[in-house]
């Protein structure tokens, strides 16, 4: 083998930074030492991994197609270094989540996961699924838990939960008394609804197709809890995932609207790369969301 695990760790880091300095930083070693490691990495092989623009560097197609190779290897001979020294620490794992996802369910799955596994970190990331699904893409979480559909060739995409959303509004709104809303009464509404890009939003776009285009949007927010709080405001009305509703429905601050005619209905979803190696605390972390 003419290549060793440091090679291939300062090869991760520098295509991870695109800078020697911070990978050096990172990796705690000189730049000079992060320079010579990467330059005989390549030269073992006489191939060229980065482009190279004066201090900056820049991943060329080889090593676009490498990276994710080199990362799944790394791993499994971190978790066999871990298996022969018999250690019970879990490694740290980075996990994102969509806003729902994150606000509603992950930080529960993090405390069972962390009572589990004696000392384990998490890092818990929340964005809205482009966001989630770009870091995923380029290495930087371990696993994305969203709430939107997505289609990407290097990302698998894997079914977890079955969700709904649900139109609703204050007890004092006009609509709240009545026993199901017509698409006459959708359009004349004003809606508060999650930013585009959101799980949410796509599955609520979707839902409203033909009338969409119609209706009367006033506010775009990105925060749940936001939306929550100016419909009980009586700004409008909004759609949002049954999970972050339950408590309001059940201290009565907030009133479920039936939509027979509108299918709500969506999964939550894993997404993992499709070169990422499947650790043991990747698969402990999804079993514990299957119990969900």
């Amino acid at each position: 083998m003419r290549y060793s695990l440091k090679q291939l760790q300062v090869f991760l880091k520098v295509a991870h930074y695109q800078n020697i300095s911070k990978a050096a930083h990172e990796l705690a070693m000189s730049q000079s030492a992060v320079s010579s490691a990467l330059s005989d990495f390549e030269k073992r092989y006489d191939i060229q991994l980065f482009d190279r623009n004066g201090k900056k560097l820049q991943l060329n197609e080889l090593g676009r197609a490498i990276r994710p190779k080199a990362l799944a290897l790394f791993e499994q001979a971190q978790a066999f270094d871990q298996l022969l020294h018999q250690q019970n620490a879990v490694p740290a794992l980075k996990v994102g989540a969509t806003l729902t996802i994150g606000n509603y369910l992950a930080v529960g799955i993090m405390a069972q996961y962390m009572k589990q596994h004696i000392g384990a970190q998490v890092q818990l990331h929340v964005a809205n699924t482009a966001s989630i699904s770009e870091q995923v893409r380029n290495f930087e979480l371990d696993i994305g838990l969203i709430e939107g559909e997505h289609q990407d060739p290097e990302l698998n995409i894997v079914p977890w939960l079955e969700d709904e959303l649900v139109v609703f509004c204050s007890p004092t709104h006009p609509l709240a008394g009545q026993t199901s809303l017509s698409d006459e009464d959708l359009l004349n509404a004003k809606w508060i609804l999650r930013e585009s890009g959101s799980g949410t939003r796509q599955t609520f776009d979707r839902a409203m197709s033909g009338l969409l285009s119609q209706l009367d949007l006033g506010l775009e927010l990105e925060h749940t809890e936001a939306i929550k709080r100016a419909v009980e405001a009586d700004l409008g009305i909004s759609c949002l995932s049954r999970v972050a509703l339950v408590d309001a429905f059940h201290r009565g601050s907030l009133v479920p609207l039936k939509v027979p005619q509108r299918n709500f209905r969506r999964h939550f979803y894993f997404i993992l790369h499709r070169q990422k190696y499947l650790s043991a605390s990747i698969e402990s972390w999804m079993t514990l969301c299957k119990k969900k």
